[in-house]
């Protein structure tokens, strides 16, 4: 399996992870998945979506997939935009 694609399996595992609604693991969940983001993905935009990830580990309703998310921002999104500069 490519890295990206074990890359995307490890976001969902994080965000199945992160949905789990007891308050005591998302207090201890929320540093470790910013510090997590920001190790996955290097430099700024990392560093914008481990900020992100933590906040959104500490709210009380957790349903955004941020590391998913991200993943298709780095591997599709951004890979489309690069594309497209290149023509």
């Amino acid at each position: 399996m490519k890295h990206t694609y074990k890359k995307l399996v490890f976001s969902i595992v994080l965000d199945l992870f992160g949905f789990i609604p007891i308050p005591l693991i998302s207090m201890l969940w929320a540093p470790l998945a910013g510090y997590i983001m920001t190790k996955m993905y290097k430099g700024r935009k990392g560093k914008i979506a481990g900020i992100i990830s933590f906040i959104e580990e500490l709210l009380p309703i957790d349903v955004i997939p941020t590391f998913t998310i991200m993943w298709i921002y780095t591997y599709i999104i951004n890979r489309k935009n690069k594309d497209v500069l290149k023509n």
